[in-house]
């Protein structure tokens, strides 16, 4: 009863694009307790996607594919699966009536090229794309030697937001119809600043050891995260085995435990803020805008989010921020009073109740024994006082983990600090 997923496009083997559609296909899986035991990735090949299709009919019973459904010549999917299983292609002539219609409503040429799409191998079921001009499939081929008993194959485009609009339309309700569905996987993520992977996961040992919910680290720029997994025969049951779990790992973290699921730094500050009827501003030097857009690309931003200033040069540092030159020759742009002058700057200039601050060396050049590339000083001005602490990145993982390290690092301390400050506006 498991399901491998196969992904198709020489785009995904040269690393021109990331392969999401892989990670958002085994999340539906997981959700409907469907085993998945295999991802593939095949390049536009007709030989090596036939032989990668065949193979999997002999392991699973459910061979999801993305990609290579378009109308050019190297969309080979279709044409390639029949080929695998020595069927002929058949046109639907409904398919190419759709086609042609959603083209022209574009006011668009439909050329020849596209009719390829209309067809598919005999005996196959049209997955309708109500998004998107490229159908895919449902098709389980004729028994044979070497192939899996009630071997089914479903076909997706590889544009993430027409694959998704066909697996609810009509991939899972078949999928649960056919009998697949077997209980449910429910997952939460727990997402954790300021605490290594290794002691995060030495601190949960007899927790990483359980086998239903279970526990799984997973590390990234500066935030670890946990995965909690739970299999039931229902969403409720399987967040019901959740619960405790949960509440006992954040028992254990403490304040490291900062959010779960799609929680961000930038979210929960936010959040603080929102409930506090509170405002933030940003003065950034090294990060060059990355605190500014993490805060700006959380949905509703604007409640709590006033905006911020770009102060890479001394003189915008002085001319926007109010620093003064003095100030800057004795201690140098990389330095605590600097900070606290950009952060207190920030706060006056646009009103806000909290200003972040940040100032450093992110290299790979700049850097010297004194101020070596990696050193950030980070500042946080609000209604009871500004300061600023020193950190080192190091430079070992070059200069765009500096400015994400930078930007997590600046909000963490913001979060810890909102919560230790019973001081909100009136």
């Amino acid at each position: 009863m498991s399901a491998e997923i196969l992904c198709i496009g020489t785009e995904l083997l040269l690393g021109n694009i990331t392969n999401g559609n892989a990670r958002w296909l085994a999340e539906q899986l997981a959700a409907l307790g469907i085993a998945h035991q295999r991802q593939s990735v095949v390049g536009d090949n007709r030989t090596r996607l036939m032989a990668a299709v065949r193979e999997a009919a002999g392991r699973c019973r459910v061979l999801i594919t993305t990609g290579g459904l378009g109308p050019t010549p190297d969309d080979l999917t279709t044409e390639a699966i029949a080929a695998a299983f020595d069927t002929p292609l058949v046109e639907h002539p409904e398919i190419w009536t759709d086609i042609q219609a959603r083209i022209g409503a574009r006011g668009r040429f439909c050329s020849p090229s596209n009719r390829k799409q209309a067809f598919l191998p005999a005996g196959a079921a049209v997955l309708p794309n109500p998004t998107g001009t490229a159908p895919g499939m449902i098709w389980t081929p004729p028994a044979a030697p070497g192939i899996q008993p009630g071997f089914t194959v479903l076909t997706f485009p590889g544009v993430p937001s027409e694959m998704e609009a066909m697996w609810f339309a009509t991939a899972e309700p078949w999928l649960r119809s056919a009998g697949l569905a077997e209980g449910v996987f429910a997952s939460r993520m727990l997402r954790f600043w300021g605490v290594s992977e290794s002691a995060l996961a030495e601190q949960m040992a007899d927790l990483l050891a359980l086998e239903n919910p279970t526990v799984a680290p997973y590390a990234g720029a500066g935030e670890v995260k946990l995965r909690l997994t739970a299999r039931a025969g229902s969403v409720a049951e399987a967040q019901i085995l959740l619960a405790p779990l949960e509440a006992q790992i954040r028992a254990r973290s403490g304040r490291a435990c900062f959010g779960v699921d799609d929680d961000s730094l930038a979210s929960v500050v936010l959040e603080q803020m929102r409930r506090r009827g509170e405002t933030l501003a940003v003065a950034e030097s090294c990060t060059g805008g990355g605190l500014g857009a993490a805060l700006a690309g959380v949905p509703g931003a604007s409640d709590g989010f006033v905006g911020g200033v770009i102060a890479y040069a001394n003189s915008i540092k002085q001319a926007l921020l109010g620093v003064p030159p003095a100030l800057l020759e004795s201690q140098g742009a990389v330095s605590d009073p600097v900070a606290i002058a950009m952060a207190e700057g920030a706060r006056r200039a646009t009103g806000a109740t909290w200003a972040i601050a940040v100032t450093g060396i992110a290299g790979p050049g700049g850097g010297s024994t004194e101020k070596p590339v990696g050193l950030v000083h980070i500042a946080i001005a609000g209604p009871d006082g500004c300061s600023s602490e020193a950190v080192r990145f190091g430079a070992t993982r070059g200069r765009v983990w500096i400015q994400r390290l930078t930007s997590g690092e600046a909000l963490n301390r913001l979060r810890l600090r909102l919560a230790d400050s019973p001081w909100a506006q009136l």
